[in-house]
C-alpha cells in the first residue's frame, strides 16, 4: 500500500493522523472547534509565476475540485494547457479559516480542495472534469487510497448552473464506464462553491517545491468520455 513520503515529518508538523475511520460530516448545529488563523500565502505561483489570489485575469473562470490529498491534485491541474493558476485550500465545511491541524481532526467538514483558474479560450471546463475523474478513484467515499477521512472525499464545487450541469453529465457518463469495468457507484458530491480558505504556505505547489514528496493519487485506469474541445 502506498504511504506518504516523509509521513512522519507531516505528522510531526501537522498533527494529522495517517488514517481515520470513516466519519459523518459534522452537524452544522454543533459548535465547531475554535478556529485559528492560517499563515499568509505568498504570491506568485511557484510554477506558473501567476497570482494565486484574486482578482484573476479578465475572461478567466474558476473551478474547484476535491480528490484526496491536495498536493498531487494541484500538480495535475497546473500541468494542464489553459490553466492560468492553481491553489490549494479548504472548503465545504463549517469552520471559518481553518488550520490544517483542525481539518485533520475530521470535525470541520472541510475537504482538501484545489482552486483552478482557467482560460475558456484555451481549454474547457469539461477538460478539467476529465482530468478530475481520471486522476483519482471517485468510488471510495471518505478516502483516497491510504488517506482516510472526510477531508479526502471526492467533491466538485461549481460556480454556475452550466458547471453544475457539466459536472452532473460527466459523472453519469463516467459511471457507465466504471460500471463496465466492475467499479461500484461513484460517491462524488456536486455542490455550489462556498468560501475557499487558502491552505498554509508550505502546502501551496508542494510537489514543485518537494519533487520527491508524497503523492497519493492513482486513477482507476478507466477513460472518462468527456473533455473534447468544442
Amino acid at each position: 500500500m502506498r504511504t506518504r513520503n516523509l509521513l512522519l515529518l507531516c505528522l510531526a508538523l501537522a498533527g494529522c493522523p495517517s488514517s481515520q475511520p470513516k466519519a459523518p460530516l459534522p452537524d452544522p448545529a454543533t459548535p465547531p472547534p475554535t478556529s485559528t488563523a492560517t499563515a499568509p500565502v505568498k504570491d506568485p505561483h511557484f510554477v506558473l509565476k501567476t497570482s494565486i489570489r484574486p482578482p484573476f485575469p479578465e475572461g478567466t473562470e474558476r473551478a474547484e475540485f476535491a480528490m484526496g490529498c491536495f498536493w498531487g491534485a494541484e500538480k495535475r491541474f497546473w500541468s494542464l494547457p489553459g490553466v492560468t493558476t492553481t491553489a490549494v485550500g479548504y472548503t465545504g465545511g463549517n469552520v471559518p479559516d481553518p488550520s490544517y491541524e483542525q481539518v485533520c481532526t475530521h470535525t470541520t467538514g472541510h475537504a482538501e480542495t484545489v482552486l483552478v483558474v482557467f482560460d475558456p479560450k484555451k481549454t474547457t471546463y469539461e477538460a478539467l472534469l476529465k482530468a478530475f475523474w481520471e486522476g483519482h478513484d471517485p468510488t471510495q467515499g471518505d478516502r483516497q487510497g491510504p488517506d482516510v477521512g472526510t477531508q479526502y472525499r471526492s467533491m466538485i464545487f461549481t460556480f454556475s448552473d452550466a458547471q453544475k450541469k457539466a459536472a452532473e453529465d460527466s459523472r453519469a457518463a463516467f459511471q457507465k464506464e466504471l460500471t463496465k469495468a466492475g467499479y461500484p457507484a461513484i460517491t462524488t458530491g456536486i455542490e455550489p462553491a462556498r468560501e475557499f480558505y487558502y491552505a498554509e504556505e508550505y502546502h501551496q505547489q508542494y510537489l514543485a517545491k518537494n519533487p520527491n514528496g508524497y503523492c497519493g493519487h492513482g486513477g482507476t485506469g478507466v477513460s472518462c468520455p468527456v473533455g473534447v474541445m468544442k
